[in-house]
């Protein structure tokens, strides 16, 4: 029988915060992080989205990649860009229709 994965509760991982550093990160906010930011001394989800990260992902691709939650994905993400690890990338006057599609199905996945 395989013992499931152990646990780890939304507020540990932020330290319990729930609020971002960095405000107006939305749930289809684009982020980049550069190959320099793979060497940071980073640990366990932080680490990851750097990892993810090096080619553009939303806030939902992060949350549904790390099955967590989307709030606490903007806390982390908040201080990676804070910290200059990650980057946000402009955001499009409008966004598309596939990108659109694929940030509801990523959001349905959580």
């Amino acid at each position: 029988m395989n013992e499931p994965d152990p646990i780890v509760r939304p507020f540990m991982i932020t330290n319990g915060r729930t609020e971002p550093m960095r405000d107006g990160l939305r749930i289809e906010t684009q982020l980049h992080a550069s190959r320099a930011a793979l060497s940071a001394p980073l640990r366990f989800e932080s680490r990851r989205i750097v990892e993810l990260c090096q080619t553009p992902k939303s806030i939902a691709d992060l949350a549904s990649a790390l099955t967590v939650p989307l709030g606490v994905v903007r806390v982390i993400v908040g201080d990676l860009v804070t910290e200059g690890y990650v980057l946000v990338e402009d955001a499009p006057a409008e966004l598309s229709f596939a990108l659109i599609e694929r940030i509801r199905d990523r959001v349905r996945a959580l």
